[in-house]
């Protein structure tokens, strides 16, 4: 079985679906002909874009830090309609934060969202994808998640563990039959970034974002950059020894106080 054979028509779950990219991605994934789980807290939002699409958007409320929630949508996913072709792990957390705002539980917060949930979100269909010999896991990481940034350590790093996470499991996957990939969007207009007070190069909006994600989740490949332009700027800047890079953030410092 190849990994990445696509049919026309897939049954997703998409997790951290309600807003943002997620939401957007609802929509391109539907539009292609998909059937869509979709997953997040917000019940109510979930049940309005189920009610728009009854026969191919299935709402199922959960909370990426508790796995027994993850694995009891599952259990309703796979009663209505079977076992998924790929789930996508979407949810996520961010704040910026400096020096002087250092805190350790901003650091646990979003270490669970994003890193833990998606360990829970990977754990909840580990068994049913490896025991058919097929499946794919999609990570949404960031690029933020390359090289440390200023003001995004507790972000950053929950996203380099992600990135780290589909690496490091993606042999054992593979030989299984089972695909394990990794989004790594750059600045997308949503309300996380929109808590950013500085610059954002490259900044999309989500459904252009979304657009190109459906695209690449119909290709092959470990990664899916969104946009591909700003992505392989940050990917260059991994290739930078550190005292040039070093140089670079620095510049990146806002002024005392500021």
């Amino acid at each position: 079985m190849a990994i990445g054979k696509r049919g026309p028509a897939r049954t997703y779950w998409l997790v951290g679906a309600s807003s943002g990219i997620g939401a957007a991605l609802v929509d391109q994934l539907v539009a292609r002909g998909h059937r869509v789980a979709i997953s997040a807290r917000d019940q109510a939002r979930l049940e309005e874009r189920s009610a728009r699409d009854p026969e191919r958007v299935l709402a199922l409320t959960v909370d990426v830090t508790r796995l027994d929630a993850l694995i009891e949508a599952r259990d309703r996913l796979i009663e209505h309609w079977g076992v998924p072709d790929s789930i996508i792990l979407n949810a996520g957390d961010y704040e910026p934060m400096g020096l002087a705002d250092f805190d350790p539980a901003l650091f646990e917060r979003l270490m669970r969202v994003n890193f833990l949930g998606a360990v829970n979100g990977i754990e909840a269909m580990r068994e049913a994808f490896v025991g058919r010999g097929k499946g794919e896991i999609v990570l949404t990481a960031s690029v933020a998640g390359y090289r440390g940034l200023p003001y995004a350590a507790p972000y950053g790093a929950s996203k380099a563990a992600m990135i780290n996470l589909a690496e490091s499991l993606r042999p054992e996957f593979q030989r299984a039959g089972v695909a394990i990939r990794v989004i790594n969007p750059g600045f997308v207009r949503t309300r996380l970034t929109d808590k950013n007070d500085f610059a954002m190069p490259g900044r999309i909006e989500p459904v252009q974002a979304a657009e190109q994600i459906a695209r690449g989740l119909e290709r092959d490949g470990f990664e899916i950059l969104a946009p591909r332009g700003f992505g392989w700027v940050m990917k260059g800047l991994r290739l930078l020894p550190y005292r040039l890079y070093f140089a670079l953030t620095r510049r990146m410092l806002k002024e005392p106080g500021q």
